[in-house]
């Protein structure tokens, strides 16, 4: 069963820009060392610092730059959160155009370490029962509404989001288009019109879908890069490597090398 909350170490060793990175689930990024860049098709530009808080709501899609400190690397804890729990703490509230994009919760005007420290020990605490669990979880959700944030309910089941979320049940099968419309009880025909309304085709979400989760096994991972290219369906690591540097400009050891 797949966890409602989850927590990612996520180092970087160089600056390096991703385009088009796509968020299926509310994710927080606590910055502690570095900086984030992100340019939202909607908002323009925006910068994290260290000890900010960056908010993505689901279905966004965004440019993102790590930019780790001189002779240091970047880093940051990734938290991922499921739709219900966002829901049962903000469905109550009015639609905000605010919540619907990127937030920063800076670290000068709030506790962003208590919002962490609340994750980290319900995380960490393996004797907790399920149900207790999921209820502490809820508190860091509690205390960002009572600063005044307020993130998006009711989300819609875009085409990507949907599309994407078969894929990640198994990122090494070779997925085929007639076999995903099959899924969703549609031709391939009607899954292609489906999709062509959200901006990509299959083969586009597929690649994307595989890459991005690469990404985040370089940098949440020891894995290597070889093992993380057939983990995420590519029939060779070179194919994964010419992918990825075609993609993100970078090649994937850079990703925890600091280049010359």
């Amino acid at each position: 069963m797949e966890s409602k909350v989850s927590i990612y170490p996520i180092t970087q060793a160089t600056t390096a820009t991703f385009t088009e990175l796509y968020f299926r689930l509310t994710f927080f990024f606590f910055i502690q060392r570095g900086s984030k860049y992100v340019l939202s098709p909607s908002q323009g530009e925006m910068l994290g610092e260290e000890g900010d808080l960056m908010i993505f709501p689901p279905g966004s899609m965004v440019t993102m730059e790590n930019r780790p400190v001189m002779e240091w690397d970047y880093r940051a804890l990734g938290v991922s959160y499921s739709h219900d729990l966002i829901n049962s703490v903000f469905s109550d509230l009015p639609k905000s155009n605010a919540a619907q994009g990127v937030q920063i919760v800076r670290r000068a005007e709030n506790n962003t370490s208590l919002i962490l420290k609340l994750i980290q020990d319900t995380l960490d605490n393996d004797a907790l029962p399920v149900s207790i669990r999921d209820h502490r979880l809820l508190e860091p959700l509690l205390w960002l509404r009572e600063q005044g944030f307020q993130l998006p309910t009711q989300v819609e089941n875009d085409p990507i989001s949907q599309v994407r979320g078969l894929i990640e049940t198994d990122l090494g099968h070779s997925w085929i288009a007639e076999e995903v419309a099959e899924h969703f009880a549609m031709s391939e025909a009607t899954m292609r019109r489906w999709l062509s309304k959200s901006g990509q085709g299959f083969a586009k979400i597929l690649l994307h879908t595989r890459l991005e989760h690469g990404l985040s096994l370089l940098q949440t991972t020891d894995a290597q890069v070889s093992e993380i290219a057939l983990d995420c369906g590519f029939k060779t690591p070179s194919h994964f490597s010419d992918s990825f540097r075609k993609r993100f400009g970078i090649k994937p050891k850079e990703i925890r090398l600091a280049s010359d």
